[in-house]
């Protein structure tokens, strides 16, 4: 792109900049979408009022059907805010989609799906099988693309995790 379309722009300076800052914004739309459209779909399936995160939540915790405890949930989708976590947890405990249970060693509590848990991720399963699936599997070599972008999110959140790091040791003149 010609520099007259981002010259006045404070995060794009170059050719480079310009396309690490379309990428960034890319990302926050397709966030945004894909809120919507996980939160859209979990409003079909139930009346309770669960914001995208608690459906996240709700899946991690279906991952291998196996109990999750909040420090690995909130591992498992890169989150730091465990209060947070305990909150959408609860949420999702007084919906009666998970239910929660204490670790016979120590203080530390684990959540698992509960029956109603497990009604709602296999018709969302299905709902995303029918729609979603079948609109991205429209897209030419999309296993390869998929593929090939999951492995550059990784390494890219790895970038931007040790570049926070580094951010945060800067200190303003």
């Amino acid at each position: 792109m010609e520099s007259k379309f981002y010259q006045n722009w404070h995060l794009a300076k170059t050719d480079g900049e310009y396309r690490v800052t379309e990428f960034e914004w890319s990302i926050i739309r397709f966030y945004e979408a894909f809120s919507r459209w996980v939160t859209t779909t979990g409003s079909v399936l139930t009346d309770a009022d669960i914001k995208f995160s608690e459906h996240l939540i709700l899946h991690v915790i279906r991952m291998q059907n196996r109990p999750k405890s909040s420090a690995t949930i909130a591992r498992m989708i890169n989150r730091d805010d465990i209060p947070n976590i305990q909150y959408s947890l609860r949420k999702l405990e007084s919906a009666k989609l998970i239910r929660k249970t204490k670790e016979k060693a120590g203080k530390i509590f684990s959540y698992s799906v509960t029956e109603a848990g497990k009604r709602m991720t296999d018709e969302y399963a299905d709902i995303r099988s029918d729609l979603l699936l079948k609109a991205i599997g429209t897209i030419s070599n999309i296993d390869e693309r998929i593929t090939e972008m999951t492995q550059l999110l990784g390494v890219l959140t790895g970038i931007y995790e040790e570049m926070a790091r580094s951010a945060a040791t800067f200190s303003t003149p």
